[in-house]
């Protein structure tokens, strides 16, 4: 059992924003597997099915950005999820546009989400990193990251999220080998 869980904050406002790319990830794999809305209230979205033969759960928490740790302790905690069994998505500001890295545990680089998790699970799971551009002065990040993307930016993000959806199953036994598909030139 696998928890998938995309960091974005609620709102017609922040859709396609810099900062949303989790969510956006999220709803493509719900979208691309045909997954099943099993619960839905003011905290939280989540979704479930099999994908390869594993039953995964997609989570996208419906509080602002840095209050997601409540939601997802809540599915870890309900469903007994392993948390080396848990992915989180999120936007990565040092990070050039599209590239992904996957890691399990360390710090949250001052990511909000992932600080909120922190607080909540631990920092033992595996974070997917999209790297959405830095705007370069940090007294910028906070109105850059909840802007949306440029139409040029939204093409790049767009094909490398239609590849990670494609190849998500192998996030689940060969993080190696996703990272070189979702990397690989069509």
């Amino acid at each position: 059992m696998f928890l998938i869980c995309g960091l974005g904050n609620p709102g017609v406002n922040y859709k396609n924003t810099r900062h949303n790319v989790g969510f956006h990830l999220a709803d493509n794999i719900i979208s691309h597997f045909n997954l099943d809305k099993i619960k839905e209230d003011r905290k939280k979205e989540l979704y479930s099915g099999v994908i390869n033969n594993q039953k995964i759960f997609v989570l996208k928490p419906l509080t602002f950005m840095n209050l997601s740790g409540k939601a997802v302790s809540e599915i870890v905690n309900f469903y007994k999820i392993k948390l080396d069994h848990t992915f989180v998505i999120h936007d990565d500001l040092d990070l050039e546009l599209s590239k992904v890295k996957i890691k399990q545990g360390g710090g949250n680089g001052g990511h909000n989400g992932l600080e909120s998790i922190d607080q909540f699970i631990g920092e033992n799971y595996f974070r997917i990193r999209i790297g959405i551009d830095h705007p370069g002065h940090k007294d910028l990040v906070s109105s850059y990251v909840l802007n949306k993307f440029l139409k040029s930016e939204e093409e790049i993000i767009n094909k490398k999220i239609d590849k990670m959806v494609k190849n998500i199953e192998l996030i689940f036994s060969d993080i190696p080998l996703f990272l070189t598909k979702i990397s690989e030139q069509n």
